[in-house]
Formats: C-alpha cells, structure tokens, sequence
C-alpha cells in the first residue's frame, strides 16, 4: 500500500468518484461528511474542508486533513485557506448567490433554523458577482450611504440601496433577497426596495423607516478591521526548508522554483505556497504550518488568502506573478498526475470514471449561424475593398485580406450580422490595417449590431468555415499590396492558377470543418488519412488516402469542380497512381499515414479586464453564468480556440473603441502565460446581439438577455415584472452629495410636517420625531435643498458607466416629495377633502392648483407653469409604471366616453374644448370614429404600449403636446405667495444654467 493511503483518513476514503461538491465538517478533530442538503451553511465557530474544487487547534486540523485530503487525489489539488468574511471569489462562486452565516457550531448545540423563532435580521450585502453577506445589528447606526443591506422581517424583505451604493450590489442583493424569500419564507412574503436619500410618500418607505423608529439622517460608514483589504505588493520568493523561510534571491523566473522543495510567493493580498512535486506529504504539512505562523508575524489582515499550488497545476494567479512562464512540460505532468490519481485510487478499490486517457470523443457539430443568410466578401486592395463574384467567394489567397459580411435572421430577431476580417499569413501589414478600417466603418454604420470578429489563416473557426461550401486556402496573393511586398523581396510569385500544379489537402469531414487548404506539390505532403486534388495543367486528380473518409471523397470532387467548372476527374486510389500523377509530383516518394491530432479541447473561462496603476489587470470570474455580464463591463471569454470581447451596453463610449485592443493585450499576457496562440480567432460582442456561438457557453435565457437597462433595473424587471420601473442611477451613486440630498430631504419632512395631512399623534413621532414647521424652517429646508443640490452643479471628472438619468431621478423626487406635501395641504384645506373644482380647462393631473386670476406678477406665474409642466415630463423617466399609467387611462376613457366629439373638433390644431382632458383627446370620438381613425377599437388601443399609442395619435394629430404649453393662470389656496416661491425655486433647479441663490429666495419667502 503506497504511503499516502496509509496516512489517509477513513472519511475520505471514495472520494473524487462524484461529479460536484463535497464537503466535511471538523467534529472534534476529525472530517465529518455533510449531507447534500446542509451545502451552503456555514456556522460561525466551525471549520470545514471543501472539495471541487472556529476554533484555532480545529482550524490547524482543516489545515492537516486537507493535505491528506490531497494526497488521496494524488497531490495535484490547488488548496486555498478560506476565512469567515474574507472568503475568495472561487469559494463563493461554489455557493451562489451566497452563504449565508449562522450562529453558532458543532459544539454548541446548535438548534436548526426550522426550530427557531423567526428573528428579524439586518444584513450588509457587497460584491458585484459573488456576494459576501454579513449579519450587523438591526439598528440605524448599521446603515450608511455607501453599502446595500437587507432587512429580513417576518412578512416583509426590504431592500435598502445606499445613495454611494454600487448598482451591481444592488443586483446581487435582488438574488439574496430571492434566496432568503425561498429559504425562510416559503416564497409567499413581499419585498420592498427604499433608496436612500428619496422621500417617497408610498407605504414601504414609510414601513422601512418606521421600523428604525422613524426617518432621520443616517452616518458615514465606519471602517472596521473586516473592511481592511490588503494591498496587493511585488511579489517577493521565499524558500520553505524544514519548517524555515528565508527569501530568494535574484529576479523572479520559473526557474528558480526546484522540484523537491516547497517556497512561499508573498504578494501582500494573496500568498503563494509552491509545492514541487517530489517533496514527501510531511514536508507539504510543515510547510503549510510555516506559512500560517508568517501570516501571524507578519500581522496580516484578515482577508489575506493563502493558496497551495503543486508544480505542473499553477494557477492563472500564481503564473501571472511572472513576466513569462515557458510551457515546458505540462501537458506531460498533467498526463503523469492523472495516471497516479488513477493508480492510487486503484489500488483503493475505488472506480475510475472519466480518467481514461485519450478516450475516443463522437465528433459533435458545433453551434452554427443559421442558413439561407446573404454572405459578401472584399479583397482588399490598395486602400479599398473590390467585391469578389459570387464564383469567387470561397477561395482565399495567402497574401491577401478580406473583408466578410453575412446577413441572417436568428429566431424571430431582426436581422442579425457577422462581420470579420481574415488575414492570410502572408498578408502585408498595410493590408491588415485597411482591412481593419473598413470593418470598423462597415460596423459603424451598422449601428454597432454585427458581431466582429477578425480571423488568422489557420485559425478559421466552425461558425466560419461553415459560411463557404467549400473553403479553398490557396498559395500567393490577387493584391497590389502581396504583388510589391514579393517584389520587394525579390521572391517568386507562387499565386495559384487554374493552369499551374498544385496540390489541395482536403482533411474535413464535416460542414464546419470542410477548409482545404493548398499544399506544397510534391509527395511528402500526401496522407493516407486525408484525400487530395492534384491539378497539372488541363488534368485533375482526386487521391483517396487508404484511411480517409467516404465524406472526404465527396468533398474532394466538390472542391475540384469549384476551382474548374466542368472539368472531367481522374481518380486515383492509394497505391493504384498512374506514372502521369507521380510525375506531375516529381516522382514517387514516402509519406506519412499519421492521423493529424485536434487541438485539445478546454474549459472556457471568462475574464474581467482593468488597468490598476498602469498594469494590466485580469481577474477570473469562477463558475461563471449569464448574470456575469453586466451592462457595465467589458468581459473576455477565452474558450482556447477562440476569444470573444463582450461588451455592456453601458460601458463608456471610448473604452467600447477600444475592445479589441483591450483583447490583444489579454492575449499576449495568455501567450506567454497559458500558451494561448497569438493568432487565436478574436471576436468583439455587444450586449443583445450575442451569437449561438457565443451563448453556447452559458445556459442562455433569451427572455432575461432582451431585458434593457442597467444591472439593477435589469434583476428589478426580472423580479417584479417588466413594467415595473426604477431610478437609473448611472455609476450607483447619486450626483452631488446623497448625504446632503437625504438631510435636505429630511430637512423638508421637517418644515412641511405641520401641513401635512393629519395622523395619530404616535405615528406622527414614530415617522418624524420632528419640531412643527414654520415660515423660518421652511426657509431652512429650500436652504438646505439649494446646498444639496449646487453641490451637483459644479464640473466633475467622472467616468460614466451608464446612461445618466440619475441627477433628475433625485431632482424629480424632491419635486415629487415637495408636490406631495403641497397636496396634502390642499385636501386639508379644502372643507370635504375632495378636490376643487371649477371650470378651467386645467385636467384632474393637476390637483394642486385652481384656475383663477390672481394679482401675482405674471413672469412668477408662468415660471410655476413651465415648473409644473416640467415635473409631468420628467415623471414617466423617475418611476412611473407603464402598466400601471395604461390601467388608469382604460378608467379615464370609460369615464370619457359619455361625452363624444368628431375627429375635425378634437384635432390638436383645433380650437380648444372647454372642460376635456386635452392629454387624452381621442377618449372623445365615438366608437365608430375611433374606429375609423386608428383602425381599432378602443380597447385594444389601450392595450398597446404607451409610446406606441403617443405615435399613432401624434400620427393623427390627437398627441395635444400645444395643451400644456399654454399659459396657465393659477392661484393656490392658503398662502399662495408662499407656494408661488416653493415651484420658482423648483423650477429654476430644474433649469440647469439659470440656477439662483435659493438661500435668498428662501429669506424673501420667510
């Protein structure tokens, strides 16, 4: 029995034989298996070994039996150390979209959560794909404006965005949310999302604020040692000799690292153990107790994580620490290590499934573009593009460029586009760059849509090869720019004609892999697995090797006919070759029988890009799914065989010009680093028009790819429903100081309190705890509205990352908190509470105000006007609901069709009609009219989208924009002098460049 089976706990014997997770429990010292359905929960006192991937002497117990753990698998696993609260991307991508933390251990008798009452709980929620989740006491003083938290009560989840808060963790938080609603709430309680900063007048952010004992100014957020992240530092070698470290000397290079000891890589944020593969199982074990007390001299944070690696397994992580890492042997180490592992768990008695080395794999064909698409190909030439006819398309030359454009329909898409250029081998550098100009023009005018791409001779793809049947690659170049590039050489032309020998390999057996590729025409370039077209003058040969395929043999016949059109075949079969067919190949020689070996096939893996301090930064995205792509980044998807650069749709308009050169620097790290080709197919895919070929990787959901917005109005719409509408806060934070806005809000609450409508004196404290407002505190909150709001005015150097709508979101929900006060004050001023009414021409959308004539200076009056009408046309972008908008005009247009007129009377050029709803004029025409006009019935008319009822009735002329450009006279009810200042004061800070000193405004007005 070999040494590593004798040291072996019995709780592992078995293990690795099942595809997933598998995960023990230290229960007094010794690994107890989890059962499946515990998968996720982690207490807090205990330690736990997991594979796919407390107490200090239990957590050097993880530590030992997770080395004996390895050397079960044939000590090749990558171990990382994962700390409660600090836990690695990769631990977290196993247990998305989160662990959730409980009290508690194996000791301490823990209860089970079902025998639990139910707690209410405040959670702090941070990461943009992963998501750490921590418990913090449900008080205000936990919330700040820089976090996402969630508050998890009985009936009710609510959702609170910090005003700083990221919107991907607002994303994410929506999947924790979900999680927690499945997992302790059978599904059937509500959710509610509050956003900092915003005096919303509905129930839940009333309910939310209540529940802290009312609304108030919340603090900044206090750094605690759990919010210490390491800086990541040069990296420094250490050599690990019996239990001792002692640093490396020299400049870093692989070559340092010996195969019979351990060393230690310190990076500052992450620490390295490299472990050569012929070191003994108690030398890994001490050398991993040597780094834990490293870690502790050193006086790390937390959140500093620690990585084993074994020679010939390093991590992208480890290798990228160095400017280059030579392959040397690695696929040979690879081989050696899985043929222990399979040995080892041999000798065990242990079933070896899916470890049989160079298992025949059924040829699978691989996703395509759909068919009966239009394809158009250029050769470029000179500093132009020439289309080829359609008897060409098909045939490339070595030394030229092209330019390829196919159309198609995808589903029920409109039509979608793949465009790409292709660089022969021997193509010049002035052509490639033409190439590149054109495409990006074509894309341009394109409107982005096409997926991009740009493609090496050598490297073609299935999804492109399969565009021409069949692809012929031929020697030499039709170009002006091969022809002088030769010249220049000196060289020979070798460019193919149909009079000349050549010889074409033809090696595919498939519709996406049918390229025949031209060869030198002499015998050493035959096969006896592949067939051949051998043209010498007026002759064509096909050549059928012994071991090619029937569909070889049918290609070859096609390819021949497509480079001479009707000419008359000879065929030859291996070993029955007329002296004609030698000779046209300089005599009989030997050649090869040898099958050419596929590249091997690997796992993709998907990168995000950045540049910190000047350094190209990538970081891996761990298990990675659809969610993964958010609007706001640019992502590489590197499946080895080619490389896609996706990019958000809300991602800055420069770095999306720069996608491909973002891609070519990733793969120069990776070829260097992975062995990535550098002439690897590479690809640019915007947001919604990702191809088959792409989505193939992912389990693809096309209902959530279509969803518009943002990452948070994105998981809302997909949440709650596609009508329901949130804020576009465009870099996840308010503009201009959110803690000022939410004071100056709060400050509002304050000086409106006393007008506001009339509730019980202990709702009153619990939502206010507030003094009754006055002139003076009115004056004092537009005081501190004009300082929230200036401090927005000013330049700033901000990178946007999506649309920005989010400095009017915030201006629109004052207006909308301030609009909501003042029609309070008119229902408790008006002696049955209902609306005033009269004969103006002004709509029900406008209970605030009364038609009348008023002695107030008439530039005031239509400043509150064109205020008034600015806050309607910003409402439908600060979360109104479309659906919901519909849902009352059907009531309006019930109400309306008591009262009908002809279509000549309601027309927007007409003259007005007294007491209608000038917003809704076609609600006026008869049924039969209706129908005459717009070609349906009512009904169905307001079943259509709201935008496309505003086209058809500006079509016929029924949108009544006019209406609410007209002056209104207005006057309002107790205080009107007072009221007229408030909408000037909005309306100004609605207006941008004609912003005024509201602190004098607010004076005048006191």
């Amino acid at each position: 029995m070999s040494s590593s089976a004798k040291i072996m706990d019995p709780a592992f014997q078995g293990v690795g034989q099942r595809v997933g997770t598998e995960i023990w429990r230290i229960e007094n010292f010794q690994p107890v298996p989890l059962p499946k359905s515990d998968h996720g929960k982690f207490y807090m006192g205990d330690s736990y070994i997991i594979l796919q991937f407390g107490d200090k002497d239990e957590a050097g117990t993880a530590a030992i039996k997770t080395v004996e753990l390895d050397a079960a698998l044939g000590g090749r696993a990558v171990q990382h150390r994962e700390i409660q609260g600090h836990e690695s991307d990769k631990f977290l991508s196993y247990f998305r979209p989160c662990i959730i933390p409980l009290e508690g251990g194996v000791a301490s008798g823990f209860r089970k959560p079902e025998e639990e009452e139910f707690e209410t709980r405040l959670y702090v929620c941070r990461g943009k794909r992963v998501v750490r989740l921590r418990q913090v006491p449900f008080a205000r003083s936990s919330l700040n404006h820089d976090d996402v938290f969630i508050l998890d009560t009985q009936d009710k989840i609510y959702q609170f965005n910090g005003a700083n808060s990221n919107i991907q963790e607002r994303a994410k938080a929506l999947e924790v949310i979900q999680l927690l609603k499945e997992k302790y709430h059978e599904g059937k309680c509500d959710v509610a999302i509050v956003d900092d900063g915003k005096l919303d007048t509905e129930s839940d952010s009333g309910e939310f604020w209540v529940l802290f004992g009312g609304f108030a100014p919340i603090g900044k957020k206090v750094i605690s040692e759990d919010d210490i992240i390491p800086e990541t530092i040069p990296a420094q070698l250490y050599s690990i000799v019996d239990g001792d470290i002692n640093p490396v000397e020299g400049e870093l290079s692989k070559s340092l690292l010996e195969n019979n000891k351990c060393y230690l890589l310190d990076c500052g944020a992450e620490i390295f153990v490299w472990v050569g593969r012929v070191t003994q199982v108690e030398e890994r074990k001490a050398a991993g107790q040597a780094v834990e007390e490293f870690v502790t001299s050193q006086n790390r944070p937390k959140a500093t994580r620690i990585t084993r690696v074994i020679q010939g397994y390093e991590t992208h992580s480890f290798k990228s620490n160095f400017d280059s890492w030579p392959s040397g042997s690695a696929n040979t180490n690879a081989e050696e290590g899985r043929g222990k592992v399979a040995a080892l768990l041999k000798q065990q008695g242990m079933g070896v499934k899916g470890m049989t080395k160079n298992t025949p794999i059924n040829e699978e064909i691989p996703p395509l573009l759909e068919g009966g698409g239009k394809i158009e190909v250029w050769l470029i030439n000179g500093n132009a593009k020439t289309a080829l006819p359609k008897e060409d398309i098909g045939k490339f030359y070595s030394g030229d460029c092209y330019i390829v454009l196919y159309t198609y329909h995808a589903g029920e898409r409109k039509e979608d586009y793949f465009l790409c250029c292709w660089f022969g081998k021997d193509s010049t550098e002035e052509d490639q760059t033409t190439a590149t100009r054109l495409t990006n023009t074509m894309f341009t005018s394109l409107k982005g849509r096409p997926v991009q791409g740009r493609i090496f001779e050598g490297k073609e793809p299935p999804q492109f090869v399969a565009l021409f049947q069949p692809m012929v690659i031929l020697k030499g170049g039709l170009s002006s720019g091969y022809k002088t590039s030769i010249e220049e050489k000196g060289a020979s032309d070798e460019t193919y004609t149909t009079e000349c020998i050549a010889l074409i390999r033809i090696s595919g057996t498939s519709i996406h892999n049918n390229k025949s590729v031209q060869v030198d025409a002499v015998p050493s370039s035959l096969n006896s697995t592949e067939c051949f077209v051998l043209q010498s003058g007026s002759t064509m040969f096909t050549w059928h090797g012994n071991q090619c395929s029937f569909e070889q043999q049918q290609l070859a016949a096609k390819v021949a006919e497509f480079l001479r059109p009707g000419v008359t075949l000879k065929h030859a079969k291996e070993g029955t070759e007329s002296s004609a067919f030698w000779s046209a190949l300089g005599g009989k020689q030997a050649y090869t029988s040898k099958k050419v070996v596929n590249e091997v096939v690997r796992d993709p893996h998907l990168f995000t890009l950045s540049f910190n301090k000047g350094k190209f930064k990538v970081e891996e995205v761990y298990n990675f799914t659809q969610d993964d792509l958010l609007p706001e980044d640019i992502l590489v998807l590197d499946t080895h065989a080619e490389v896609f650069i996706w990019v958000g749709h809300s991602v800055d308009p420069k770095e999306k010009q720069n996608a491909f050169e973002i891609g070519q620097k990733y793969i120069d790290m990776a070829a260097s680093l992975e062995g990535l080709s550098p002439h690897v197919p590479i690809y640019k895919v915007t947001e919604g028009n990702e191809p088959c070929f792409f989505t193939t990787y992912f389990s693809w959901d096309n209902a959530k790819a279509m969803v518009q917005g943002n990452s948070f109005q994105k998981k809302v719409a997909l949440f709650f429903g596609i009508g329901h509408a949130v804020e576009d806060k465009s870099n996840g934070s308010s503009q201009g100081g959110p803690r000022q806005r939410a004071e100056a809000l709060a400050a509002l609450s304050n000086a409106f309190s006393s007008s506001s409508e009339k509730v019980s004196s202990a709702t009153q404290d619990r939502l206010n705890g507030l003094s009754q407002g006055g002139p003076r505190q009115r004056a004092e909150a537009l005081a501190a509205l004009n300082s929230a709001f200036n401090s927005s005015s000013g330049p700033k150097a901000v990178t946007p990352r999506a649309s920005g709508k989010g400095q009017g979101s915030q201006r629109a929900a004052a207006v909308a908190a301030l609009s909501s006060v003042l029609t309070a004050e008119k229902k408790k001023n008006t002696p049955d509470g209902s609306p005033v009414t009269g004969n103006s021409p002004l709509t029900e959308n406008s209970p605030t105000v009364l038609a009348a004539e008023t002695k107030s200076d008439s530039s005031e009056v239509e400043e509150v006007a064109e205020a008034k009408e600015t806050t309607e046309e910003l409402a439908p972008e600060t979360g109104s609901n479309e659906d919901m908008e519909t849902k009352q005009e059907n009531v309006d247009a019930a109400n309306d069709s008591q009262r009908t007129f002809s279509y000549e009377e309601l027309k927007s050029k007409s003259v007005n009609i007294a007491g209608i709803d000038l917003k809704r004029r076609e609600a006026y025409l008869s049924e039969e009219e209706f129908n005459n006009v717009f070609g349906m019935a009512k009904e169905a008319f307001y079943k259509l989208p709201r935008w496309k009822q505003d086209m058809l009735k500006k079509k016929f002329e029924l949108l009544g924009r006019n209406a609410r450009k007209k002056r209104v006279w207005v006057a309002f009810m107790n205080d009107p002098k007072w009221k007229l200042y408030e909408y000037i004061v909005l309306k100004r800070l609605l207006s941008g460049p004609r912003r005024q000193n509201l602190s004098l405004l607010a004076k005048e007005g006191s």
